[in-house]
């Protein structure tokens, strides 16, 4: 069996990061699979006009190596239009951008093999090492294993019967582009889910839809709120926050997160602006737009008849009402892959809390009641906090995983990146 200093689980861009940082460094040997025939980052929403929420500078590499050659601007460069970039003067690039920046950077790194499956993972004691049992070749072994095995669509149990159904147009917006035509031409489509999504969906729909009578927007929270983008508020995407964060009670921890919502789930100012200005613009002329957007609702149960009648409750009023529509798009965001199945073969060695999630420790390690490292990429958010799925943050913990495999700092990672001081310091006085 090949042997590997690390083997990856999931080509995502997180791991996508770790082999690029990973690259320079002759002195480890890496593989990653991932089952899927390229790199793709959420082809489904590719919209015309929807840019990253984060700055270019969110690369795969640059806030931990600028130098590396698998950069944002080499890649521009790489492509031409490394001036363009320059005179277009954007700091958010355009998401389908980044999309190829990632089928670019995943060409040019030996280390990533599609068209594989990770199917099984066991430790082998006599070679100190993970058995990676992966489709279609022979099983591997690795001192160290990072998964990346990503998110997947989350549905809401009442509206996983109509998703499911091939009878009805009913969706998650994972898949929106692939029924974009559908949508469009649809008698009225009701948008479920209060995120950048719903509103990027919301958005598109009202503007290729020549009458907007019967498009309706949900959402469970209390307001179509925006994302918090102020300098001070972004510092709990640093390492400081997620330091911080993980050193709080598992108690505290699982009370603090839903009450983030505004970190993770809100919406970029410029979108909430735009879908005003297109309403403001249906109403020249007199009259209210047919739009209607509704926050503080959420779906309670989905049947399918004449039509699609979902039965809704106002959280705050506690009031309910049946709405009929043609169609529905699910913007419910995203929950982490299951690792279940992936690591069955480590048995009861997996440690886990109270309530089945991986025990993680500060430096992304799962815990283990074997001597291998177990890291894990964006599977850590109840341990780590709301900076795990973020783009920023995951060069940085690429080389940090990177550095406890070599055992030295071979990035060097800054003891501190926010002015804001999270916790009290008990050894000092204030």
């Amino acid at each position: 069996m090949r042997r590997y200093d690390v083997a990856g689980v999931g080509i995502g861009p997180f791991n996508l990061s770790l082999a690029a940082l990973a690259d320079p460094l002759d002195q480890l040997e890496v593989v990653l699979f991932d089952a899927r025939p390229e790199f793709r980052w959420h082809p489904g929403l590719l919209l015309d006009g929807a840019t990253l929420q984060v700055p270019f500078l969110a690369d795969l590499v640059t806030l931990v190596d600028p130098t590396n050659r698998h950069s944002f601007l080499n890649y521009l460069r790489e492509r031409g239009r490394l001036l363009p970039f320059y005179f277009a003067e954007r700091f958010h690039p355009p998401r389908a951008e980044y999309d190829d920046y990632g089928r670019w950077a995943a060409s040019r790194l030996p280390s990533c093999r599609f068209g594989h499956e990770v199917t099984g993972l066991r430790w082998i004691d006599r070679e100190e090492a993970f058995e990676l049992t992966v489709d279609g070749v022979e099983p591997v072994l690795a001192t160290a294993v990072v998964l990346g095995v990503g998110t997947q669509p989350n549905v809401p149990e009442p509206l996983r019967p109509l998703v499911s159904a091939s009878d009805v147009l009913a969706l998650h917006s994972a898949d929106y582009l692939t029924h974009r035509p559908e949508l469009i031409a649809a008698d009225s489509v009701t948008v479920v889910g209060s995120g950048q999504s719903g509103a990027e969906v919301f958005l598109d729909l009202l503007r290729a839809r020549s009458a907007v009578d019967g498009l309706r927007w949900l959402a469970r929270t209390p307001a179509f709120a925006p994302m918090e983008y102020s300098k001070l508020g972004l510092e709990q995407f640093t390492p400081d926050y997620t330091a911080y964060f993980h050193g709080l009670s598992e108690a505290v921890r699982d009370k603090l997160l839903p009450a983030q919502w505004q970190l993770y789930q809100g919406i970029d100012a410029e979108t909430m602006a735009e879908i005003h200005d297109e309403l403001y613009r249906r109403s020249i002329g007199g009259g209210w737009p047919g739009a209607a957007l509704t926050p503080g609702v959420e779906v309670v149960s989905a049947t399918v008849g004449d039509g699609i009648e979902l039965g809704l409750r106002h959280v705050q009023q506690g009031t309910t009402a049946p709405h009929r529509t043609t169609a529905v798009v699910a913007a419910t965001g995203y929950a982490e892959t299951p690792t279940g199945p992936l690591l069955r073969g480590l048995g009861e060695a997996v440690r886990r809390d109270a309530r089945g999630r991986l025990v993680i420790g500060a430096g992304y390690r799962v815990e283990l009641d074997v001597p291998g490292p177990l890291f894990v990429q964006n599977a850590e958010r109840h341990t780590h906090g709301p900076g795990a799925p973020d783009l920023g943050l995951g060069a940085w913990r690429a080389a940090a995983i990177l550095n406890a495999v070599c055992g030295k700092p071979v990035y060097d990672l800054p003891g501190r990146t926010a002015f804001t001081t999270f916790g009290l310091d008990q050894t000092e006085d204030l």
